[in-house]
C-alpha cells in the first residue's frame, strides 16, 4: 500500500447537500472540509472538481425544455457556487485554499491557468476547479479526467453518495449486484457501466489515470482513498 502524491478529488453536487435533496448543507460541507484537511496533513497534494447537481441539474431535471447549452452555463455557475462554499469551510480550518474557474469571474476566483494550478498545488494549497471545463456539452466528469491529465494527477477519487463502488447492476435494486474490486477502463466501456461518460472514461483510459470509486458517507474515506487503502474499486490497467 502506498500512498498518491497528487490526487484530484472529485465530488458530486449531491454530497454537498447532506441529507437534503437540494441546496448546500454547512454541516455537511464541514465535515467534507475536515477529510481534506487530513489528506493534506499526509503531505498528499489536493485538487477538487465539484457538481452543481445540488442547485442545478441537467436536461432531466431543473433545465427540461432548455436550451442545452443555456442549461449547461448554468449549470457551470451551480459548481462555482458549490466551489466557493467548499473554499470558505477549507479556509475557516487554516487550509490553503484557492478557487479556479474556467470562465473568468475575476472578483471572485482565478482564470484556470495549468501552471499557476501545480504551484498552488506544490506550495501545499489546495485548489479547487469550478465551471467545469468552461464548455458546454462536457460533464464535470470529464473535467476531473481533464484536469487530472494537466496537473499529472496519480488518482482521480471519486467520492459517490449511497454506494461503496462499481457494481454489475444497481444495488439499490438487484440483492445479487456484484461488486468489482478491480476494472480495466474498457471493462467499463464494454460493459456499459454507469460510473462516469465516455469521454471521461477514453480520456483517463488514454492517459493512464487510475480511478478509485468510494462511498463518501463514511467517516475518513477520503483519506483511505488517498493513502491507497483497498476501498471501494479501483479502475485502471493492472498486470495480469
Amino acid at each position: 500500500m502506498q500512498k498518491y502524491k497528487r490526487v484530484v478529488l472529485k465530488l458530486s453536487g449531491e454530497s454537498l447537500a447532506g441529507k437534503q435533496s437540494f441546496g448546500i448543507d454547512p454541516f455537511t460541507v464541514e465535515d467534507i472540509a475536515e477529510e481534506i484537511k487530513k489528506v493534506r496533513e499526509a503531505d498528499i497534494e489536493v485538487a477538487v472538481i465539484v457538481g452543481g447537481g445540488n442547485i442545478w441539474r441537467g436536461l432531466s431535471g431543473s433545465a427540461k425544455g432548455m436550451d442545452r447549452a443555456q442549461a449547461d452555463y448554468m449549470g457551470m455557475m451551480a459548481t462555482v457556487m458549490n466551489a466557493l462554499a467548499l473554499q470558505d469551510a477549507l479556509e475557516k480550518i487554516n487550509v490553503n485554499t484557492r478557487v479556479q474557474t474556467a470562465i473568468e469571474m475575476r472578483q471572485i476566483a482565478e482564470p484556470y491557468i495549468r501552471r499557476k494550478a501545480i504551484r498552488h498545488l506544490e506550495k501545499g494549497r489546495v485548489v479547487i476547479f469550478g465551471a467545469g471545463t468552461g464548455n458546454p456539452y462536457f460533464s464535470t466528469d470529464t473535467t476531473a479526467a481533464l484536469r487530472a491529465a494537466e496537473i499529472e494527477a496519480n488518482v482521480i477519487l471519486m467520492a459517490k453518495k449511497g454506494t461503496d463502488g462499481i457494481y454489475d447492476k444497481d444495488p439499490n435494486k438487484f440483492e445479487n449486484a456484484k461488486r468489482f474490486a478491480h476494472l480495466k477502463y474498457l471493462d467499463i466501456l464494454n460493459m456499459g457501466l454507469s460510473v462516469m461518460d465516455s469521454t471521461a472514461t477514453s480520456l483517463c483510459m488514454d492517459n493512464k489515470i487510475q480511478l478509485v470509486v468510494f462511498n463518501i458517507d463514511k467517516h475518513e474515506n477520503i483519506l483511505k482513498a488517498a493513502m491507497g487503502e483497498p476501498i471501494g474499486t479501483t479502475v485502471g490497467e493492472f498486470d495480469e
